[in-house]
């Protein structure tokens, strides 16, 4: 079981550590990179070695970051995980690297301590924000390179500030971060305003198999491995498309399934107030948020989605519930 740090514990940790290896999960997201990214460039300025690694590579699109990709240039020491709820999230290209983890760090409440030190901020936005935190006290100034990582991880897990997630201090952060340097319009045209013609033709064959399920209150679109090499559309593309079906009126349940390439189905679930994500996602192996969460399954897509529709139809009628005795 791991052991739970306190921010000053973790920072001792790193800055003692040499030839460190950061981890981010498969098909990553904007946290996780950002994250290992704004790490990299702060261990690389106290003069460390360090190197990401993730099964799926660091996608194009983050390519402003100018990280070092880990290609066994020299043993790791020290490894760390950032924004990594579980072990399965890894991948199992990189399995190797993964059999002992020294540190996480995280902000998913859904945490399953696979790490030997975990530093667990369940209260904040994105592991973004605890490395704003964390960052300076290693002595680190945030430069204008680490404030773009930071701003990176913070606005895509917040969906540009507009998720629940979002709070007070998530803003003040992004001020903090435009004031170290941070290139809010640049950053927010390529995370928010522009997606590739591939990206385009994946979201309309998912809007062409639409469904609503439970009188209109949960939407779900897939789409199958198939389907994702006919759009062309690069997978990390796919992970701001999670949203499309929560977006519609009177849907509370919005759900995402994508074939990976080995034939599991990856799901991701977001709901209004009221409904649990994470409680859908959990009892199906997954985690996440109240509002954002994901699983991934085997099997085919009949099966799959029997299976996550069973789920959100037991967490509607507990919402259902629990509004009538409020």
């Amino acid at each position: 079981m791991t052991e739970q740090l306190k921010m000053e514990e973790a920072i001792g940790r790193l800055v003692k550590a040499e030839d460190v290896l950061l981890l981010c999960h498969k098909n990553p997201d904007g946290d996780t990179i950002g994250s290992a990214g704004a790490l990299f460039w702060a261990l690389k300025s106290l003069g460390k070695q360090a190197a990401v690694l993730c099964a799926d590579g660091i996608p194009d699109r983050y390519g402003y970051m100018e990280l070092t990709p880990f290609e066994g240039q020299f043993t790791p020491r020290y490894v760390v995980a950032v924004d990594v709820a579980s072990i399965q999230l890894f991948g199992d290209s990189i399995r190797d690297y993964t059999r002992q983890i020294d540190l996480c760090i995280d902000h998913h409440s859904s945490n399953a301590g696979y790490a030997l030190e975990t530093l667990l901020d369940a209260g904040a936005a994105a592991t973004a924000e605890i490395l704003y935190r964390l960052i300076p006290s290693m002595g680190v100034h945030l430069t204008p390179q680490i404030a773009d990582c930071l701003y990176t991880g913070l606005s895509t897990d917040t969906g540009c500030f507009r998720f629940s997630n979002t709070t007070a201090n998530s803003h003040q952060v992004a001020a903090g971060l435009i004031g170290s340097g941070a290139r809010l319009e640049e950053l927010n045209t390529i995370l928010f305003e522009s997606k590739s013609r591939e990206r385009i033709e994946a979201e309309r064959i998912a809007l062409d198999q639409l469904e609503y399920h439970f009188d209109g209150r949960c939407a779900l679109i897939y789409l199958t491995r198939e389907q994702i090499a006919e759009s062309g559309v690069e997978p990390d593309e796919l992970e701001n498309m999670t949203s499309l079906p929560r977006m519609i009126e009177g849907v509370q349940v919005g759900l995402t399934l994508r074939q990976q390439p080995g034939g599991s189905y990856k799901i991701s679930v977001r709901t209004q107030e009221g409904v649990d994500a994470c409680a859908i996602a959990q009892r199906l192996g997954g985690g996440g948020h109240s509002r954002a969460a994901g699983c991934e399954l085997e099997g085919n897509l009949c099966n799959t989605k029997a299976a996550i529709l069973a789920e959100v139809e037991r967490e509607l009628a507990a919402a259902d519930k629990e509004r009538e005795q409020a």
